[in-house]
């Protein structure tokens, strides 16, 4: 269920930065929802979420910033007491921003967030990865 617009929903989204996972939910054109599991950092008052720059979901923020969050598992799966709550992204490419992103990956997931990093390069070296700026939308 979504949230209601007030300081203790603010703080409530911005400690989804404190979670190992969150599902973000995107919106196809259609305006059928697209779940995706994924690791998020908290910096100030916004969260911040990498992704492959060619993935449907930057395709699908590009169309509609509006997205949903929730603290989820690695598999997206929900508790049942989870709180959905309502987002803007940006897709942000600043030089600046992917440092503050990439350090902070770093910091909270350490080696995991190493090794999975270096193999997507590997893998595909042409592969270039893009943040998402999440912000709380009242």
């Amino acid at each position: 269920m979504p949230h209601s617009a007030t300081p203790a929903a603010l703080e409530g989204f911005l400690e989804l930065g404190d979670s190992p996972y969150i599902r973000l939910t995107t919106f196809r054109r259609t305006g059928a929802a697209v779940h995706t599991p994924v690791w998020v950092v908290r910096d100030g008052e916004r969260l911040l979420v990498t992704t492959v720059a060619a993935s449907g979901k930057v395709k699908r923020i590009a169309h509609t910033g509006r997205v949903q969050l929730v603290a989820s598992d690695v598999r997206g799966e929900l508790e049942d007491d989870a709180v959905v709550f309502e987002a803007e992204a940006l897709i942000d490419d600043a030089v600046d921003v992917r440092t503050v992103l990439d350090d902070a990956l770093t910091a909270k997931y350490g080696d995991r967030y190493r090794e999975i990093r270096t193999a997507r390069e590997a893998r595909d070296p042409e592969s270039r990865s893009t943040a998402l700026v999440l912000s709380f939308a009242d």
